[in-house]
């Protein structure tokens, strides 16, 4: 899974991949600071299991903390937007070929109105980000109608000719782009395109084929950035009005990442997604820092709950994709062979059943495959059992 962080340049995207990350990444307030795509690893926030073992787990990848485990996610800050990158401008070609492998997308907003179409600061107010929301959508569609339109007539003719189903040639056609056959069927049926009559399918049918796509096989989620200033704050509000089939978050990449720094140095104490922090050596901290953390504190967790960075990432994951926290385990031992206690946990996509978990863990627990049992309920379970969220699974196979 890889989670693409995107938007118009200048917006606080490398901010925002810092926060998450902790990644080493140049922040620079002029557009394409990032030329090249930064890649880093950021994690999920889930309840842990361990708890309820009355254990404390030991991860071999991520961390857990107060019972919280973070699992590591791949993500990819790209190159800035501007308008008419699917006709090449700015990093365009560079940023849509670098988006294509991404499984779903963070799409972070100036929702201050500070930066302008271009990537440019203004005024904080003078520039609409509802704009911003539209033109990177516009601009994937546009990309998107482009790669299915090369060829399109003869392709077209072709599968009328020889009476074939356009459903699963379209999505060959496009695999490039993630795109399976009920993406395809999803989205003809939703148009009320012509199955029979592809090549009598119009240019705005098939821009609005191209939106439905897109949005099936990118999601994406809005990172509201620069909630901390005055006016992102009635900008937000008006957003989630304007857009209420969009999901929505409001971010402020720069506090996280100064919580975050904090925590590493052990100034405060702060757990990514919390609500509150608490000051552990106050007297290395300065006047201006303390302030800075009391306004981070009365105006963002106070208000909003947290910084929403960790909470764009969760629901990126776990609501846009559906994917489920996964832990393998056995009823008689939580340990691995070096007595690490529930070592692993895996993110799976949502319908995973106790078969899929299986080769998951290995081709030989799949091919071998015998029985599933589910360690909370002690419960045996078959292949096609469909696991759920933090279930902790024994897989049993033939030697």
């Amino acid at each position: 899974m890889i989670i693409g962080v995107v938007g118009k340049a200048n917006v606080g995207k490398s901010t925002f991949f810092k926060s998450a990350t902790l990644a080493d990444v140049e922040i620079a307030n002029y557009p394409f600071a990032t030329i090249k795509p930064n890649s880093g690893v950021g994690y999920v926030r889930v309840k842990c299991v361990c708890k309820e073992f009355d254990a404390q787990c030991n991860p071999r990848e991520g961390f857990c903390k107060e019972g919280m485990r973070f699992v590591p996610i791949n993500l990819i800050d790209v190159a800035g937007l501007v308008p008419g990158a699917h006709e090449g401008k700015g990093m365009g070609n560079q940023f849509l070929d670098d988006i294509r492998q991404a499984d779903v997308l963070i799409h972070v907003i100036d929702v201050s109105g500070s930066t302008n179409d271009k990537g440019e600061p203004v005024n904080a107010g003078t520039h609409d980000p509802a704009e911003d929301i539209k033109f990177l959508e516009v601009e994937i569609d546009l990309w998107y109608l482009g790669i299915l339109k090369k060829g399109w007539e003869k392709f077209a003719r072709q599968i009328m000719q020889e009476k074939q189903k356009v459903e699963p040639a379209l999505a060959k056609q496009l695999s490039g782009l993630n795109v399976k056959e009920d993406h395809v069927v999803e989205a003809i049926k939703k148009l009320g395109l012509n199955v029979e009559k592809p090549a009598e399918w119009t240019e705005d049918e098939l821009l609005a084929l191209s939106s439905e796509l897109r949005k099936k096989t990118k999601p994406m989620v809005v990172a509201c950035n620069k909630i901390d200033i005055p006016v992102g704050v009635e900008n937000f509000k008006r957003l989630k009005t304007e857009f209420p089939d969009h999901m929505l978050v409001a971010c402020s990449a720069e506090s996280e990442l100064a919580l975050r720094e904090a925590a590493k140095h052990e100034l405060i104490k702060y757990l990514p997604g919390d609500t509150s922090f608490s000051i552990s050596q106050g007297d290395k901290l300065s006047d201006k820092q303390k302030a800075a953390l009391s306004f981070i504190q009365k105006n963002l967790l106070d208000v909003h709950g947290s910084t929403g960075v960790q909470e764009v990432l969760d629901k990126a994951v776990f609501e846009l994709l559906g994917y489920i926290a996964i832990y393998p385990g056995g009823v008689n031992k939580l340990e691995d062979q070096h007595g690490n206690v529930l070592p692993d946990c895996f993110l799976m996509p949502k319908k995973t059943t106790a078969l899929d978990f299986a080769y998951r863990l290995h081709t030989d627990f799949g091919d071998k495959f015998i029985r599933a049992i589910d360690v909370k309920t002690k419960m045996t379970v078959g292949k096609d059992h469909a696991l759920k969220n933090r279930d902790v699974v024994e897989i049993v196979s033939d030697r």
